[in-house]
């Protein structure tokens, strides 16, 4: 690997996940540091609108619940954007959640899997082959305390967290004698649209439940801390890092 560390001005990012939130934060925060960010996720519209206005950006449709869209991703990305050097695997959510496990619709708990989970393999399994062929790349994941600690009502999203806690500390094992890095993010209570998606949409509702917590991180908190495991020389690898509000227990 080269003395230049990943983040560097014109690498190549993927951000799954990027239309709102902690995505779209940070591919703005990587934009700012001369990154060509491509931001991904299924609302295409509010991707060309992010990618707009960031320097070097572009828009690209993917839905990780879709194998083929997953596995034809780089073709259909310009030439100069296919060899990708960074993936924030970030795309998920918890529509139906907080609810007991019997109360909720089975069919939104496996929503919940396959993106949360299956959505995050697939985008590994579609990036990860060309960062080895080129013995270059940062794989980081979106991981959550509540893959560490389970949280009433919330069974479901809690073992998607537990999942992608096991599979990141898997890749690291996999590829151990690579210079391919791995981190995973577990952020605490961020202040988002997750909530009231959460809710099917209901704004008012996803903002009070937010309010029901004495602290919380905001989406640039989290871009942040991407932003600086990226930034680490060569030789270190941030494995985790748990992110919480200062008041949060």
């Amino acid at each position: 690997m080269s003395d230049e560390g990943i983040l560097r001005r014109g690498a190549v990012a993927l951000v799954t996940g990027a239309s709102a939130g902690i995505g779209a934060a940070t591919a703005e925060a990587l934009a700012a540091r001369g990154v060509r960010v491509i931001c991904a996720a299924r609302n295409l519209d509010r991707l060309k609108k992010l990618a707009a206005g960031l320097e070097g950006a572009h828009a690209l449709a993917l839905d990780v619940n879709d194998a083929e869209s997953c596995r034809s991703l780089q073709a259909r990305l310009p030439e100069e954007l296919r060899e990708i050097d960074i993936l924030v695997a970030n795309a998920g959510h918890d529509v139906g959640g907080r609810k007991r496990f019997d109360q909720g619709d089975v069919e939104d708990w496996a929503r919940t899997v396959e993106t949360n989970v299956t959505g995050v393999i697939r985008c590994c399994h579609a990036v990860i082959p060309g960062m080895l062929a080129r013995n270059r790349g940062h794989v980081v994941t979106l991981g959550s305390i509540a893959g560490l600690r389970v949280y009433t009502h919330g069974s479901i999203y809690s073992a998607t967290k537990f999942a992608i806690h096991a599979f990141t500390e898997g890749l690291r094992d996999d590829y151990a004698g690579t210079d391919l890095r791995v981190t995973e993010i577990l952020p605490g209570m961020t202040r988002t649209e997750f909530a009231a998606r959460r809710f099917d949409g209901d704004k008012e509702r996803g903002r009070a439940f937010y309010e029901t917590f004495p602290a919380t991180l905001d989406a640039a908190d989290i871009a942040n801390a991407i932003v600086y495991v990226l930034g680490q020389p060569p030789q270190v690898t941030v494995a985790q890092m748990v992110v919480v509000p200062t008041r949060e227990a």
